[in-house]
């Protein structure tokens, strides 16, 4: 969204900064990818419907296609011993650029101990294997009475969060595969996720590992490595995961599925956004939702770092690669790209 504020607002003039940063509140409200949203508004905004599905075209095709291209490599080519090795190498430096998010996330979203507070209810209900829908909601209804004022009712609130768990532990059977039900799970994901783009991990992980059993943590671990490695949305890993499933048709409903809402969201938002945040209510629900986003994204990153951190050498390249991302204002890219050389070489070594 920096590089886009650069293009719009300083280069082209397309828009004033407080416009852009309208359109940046906007897209926090909402579920879904907010860089992609902020592009559609943009897009919007200059040149109407046509307008938006042009801006989101042109700013999700080229990401999906990468990624769409790196997946058939990896499907042809992922057992070979040099691919493993630079996946071995990857790995580790993605858990430390999703810890390193976590940390920088958390400290603007945590804001007070209530909010403290149901962040940890959320780690700890995620843990025990409570559904991702309800914890947000949970998360949001406690958060709105507590902003209320009624702190009183809210800490007995907080024991819903925790209890949501009961009952809804993921299901291990897997399910037969069919693209209608890889397309309705990818919009349901597009359609209720918020906050940042690696809470998306959580939400791929309950549903094509645990729930449906279509992946495993491994398969899940690359698609993120991949959708690191690429410019553009992290949603783009869905595209990598639908290719990976049933090729290309799988890679174009999969990436279809997930940005839709997107779009759909941008196009009914307008007359509402203002009254959304002039709500002091909504806000404090926003705010539940935001932290337990961040508690899913913890149990995640958690989950797969135990599949990533294996062994001495992968635990030193993730600790050195949070060493340089919390010192250093450094791309990530830099840091996978340096990750992927030193797997390949310790895999030919040994």
């Amino acid at each position: 969204m920096a590089m886009m504020e650069h293009e719009v607002v300083r280069r082209r003039h397309w828009l004033t900064r407080e416009q852009f940063l309208d359109f940046v509140g906007a897209a926090n409200l909402l579920p879904g990818p907010n860089s992609t949203e902020v592009a559609l508004h943009v897009g919007r905004e200059r040149g109407g419907w046509g307008g938006m599905l042009i801006a989101g075209a042109a700013f999700i095709l080229p990401s999906a296609i990468l990624v769409g291209v790196l997946a058939w490599v990896y499907v042809r080519f992922g057992a070979l011993p040099e691919a493993t090795g630079v996946l071995y190498g990857v790995k580790p430096v993605v858990i430390a650029i999703m810890v390193q998010a976590l940390w920088r996330l958390g400290r603007t979203a945590v804001r007070s101990p209530s909010l403290a507070a149901i962040g940890l209810a959320v780690v700890v209900a995620a843990a025990l294997g409570a559904g991702e829908l309800l914890l947000l909601a949970a998360a949001g209804i406690v958060a709105a009475v507590a902003h209320r004022g009624f702190r009183a009712r809210a800490l007995p609130l907080l024991l819903l969060v925790p209890g949501a768990a009961t009952g809804l532990a993921m299901q291990g059977t897997p399910v037969a595969f069919s693209l209608g039900t890889l397309f309705v799970t990818f919009l349901k994901i597009g359609s209720v996720l918020f906050g940042s783009g690696y809470v998306l991990l959580a939400f791929l992980r309950a549903d094509f590992v645990e729930r449906l059993g279509w992946l495993t943590g491994q398969q899940l671990l690359d698609a993120v490595a991949i959708g690191q490695v690429t410019p553009g949305p992290l949603f783009t890993t869905a595209t990598f995961i639908g290719f990976l499933l049933a090729g290309t048709p799988g890679a174009i409903v999969a990436t279809v599925a997930i940005f839709l809402p997107a779009f759909v969201f941008v196009a009914a938002s307008g007359p509402l956004i203002p009254r959304i945040r002039r709500s002091p209510t909504a806000g404090a629900v926003l705010d539940g939702v935001t932290v337990a986003s961040l508690g899913l994204m913890a149990v995640v990153t958690w989950h797969l770092g135990r599949d990533a951190i294996a062994d001495l050498p992968t635990l030193g390249i993730a600790v050195t690669a949070a060493a340089v991302l919390f010192a250093a204002r450094i791309n990530s890219a830099w840091l996978i790209l340096a990750g992927g050389l030193l797997g390949a070489a310790m895999t030919h070594a040994s």
